[in-house]
């Protein structure tokens, strides 16, 4: 039996980075779940200034970026031996 190729989409889904609805800004909770961590894991890497936050002026609800996210996870990549 031939091994199927995944296009672009499917990769990204089966990889889990897969998002249908092209969402860019995320909650703390679900910036947690992309990123696999816990939320205060989030906060913790938001209030050491690690990665940005977007915040409405007179508004306490926090959204994260996921291009930043993105570039989080692309900036701590390493390969071990």
């Amino acid at each position: 039996m031939a091994k199927k190729t995944l296009t672009g989409n499917e990769l990204k889904r089966a990889q889990g980075i897969y998002n249908p609805l092209g969402k860019r800004l995320y909650t703390l909770k679900e910036a947690a779940q992309y990123l696999g961590r816990p939320v205060w894991g989030i906060r913790e890497l938001i209030w050491s200034q690690v990665i940005p936050v977007v915040k409405q002026s007179g508004c306490r609800k926090m959204y994260l970026d996921v291009n930043d996210m993105n570039a989080l996870i692309e900036k701590n990549k390493t390969i071990y031996n």
